[in-house]
């Protein structure tokens, strides 16, 4: 059965039969996101969304914001761009500072880093693409704790990446933060099957 690739309200439950059964529904996918999650750097962590992590996504905003079918809207336009379409992987990566005023000082010095995401697969590197939603630096130089990326490969690329053992890096290459990470091999299983 092939991937689905964009959520409509026909896949959202409504809110009583999703909280009959939350618990359990968040605990499932929380196991195959932990598999769709990489550390790079002390800082950084991307997730890699799917179908489901964005179905969650939608199906938890709804649930505690019960904005209804206005809301729905606003959730469909929102996560549907963070599906893979079938030749693509997309994460968002997210600048983990606990502390504030450190967290402050180096969004500040890492403007533009959405721009320095890359994978890299035996020896090829795929750029990133940041989501175009919006600027997620500011003139001023302050990049978003938050950003939105798709990394797109070619068909050669993706056989390569579906083969068992294959090494896959993901990095940042900012001259501020400049760190890459190797996936394990149950998150580049996981991520393959983001692949059609």
């Amino acid at each position: 059965m092939a991937a689905k690739r964009a959520l409509t309200a026909a896949d959202i439950l409504p809110w009583a039969e999703y909280a009959k059964d939350r618990m359990d529904t968040r605990r499932r996918i929380g196991q195959t996101k932990r598999n769709r999650r990489v550390d790079v750097g002390p800082n950084v962590t991307f997730y890699f969304e799917s179908f489901e992590t964005m179905w969650l996504q939608v199906q938890e905003m709804l649930h505690i914001e019960r904005g209804g079918e206005e809301q729905l809207k606003d959730e469909l336009a929102a996560y549907n761009p963070l599906i893979p379409q079938g030749q693509e992987l997309v994460a968002t990566f997210m600048i983990e500072i606990d502390e504030p005023e450190r967290r402050k000082r180096i969004l500040s010095r890492v403007g533009g880093i959405e721009d320095t995401a890359f994978m890299m697969i035996n020896g090829e590197k795929i750029a990133g693409r940041p989501e175009e939603d919006q600027d997620r630096t500011t003139e001023a130089g302050k990049a978003s704790s938050v950003q939105f990326v798709h990394f797109a490969f070619s068909p050669a690329q993706i056989e390569a990446f579906k083969k068992p053992g294959t090494q896959v890096i993901v990095g940042l290459g900012h001259e501020n933060y400049n760190h890459m990470a190797v996936l394990t091999e149950t998150s580049r299983a996981e991520l393959a099957k983001d692949f059609d």
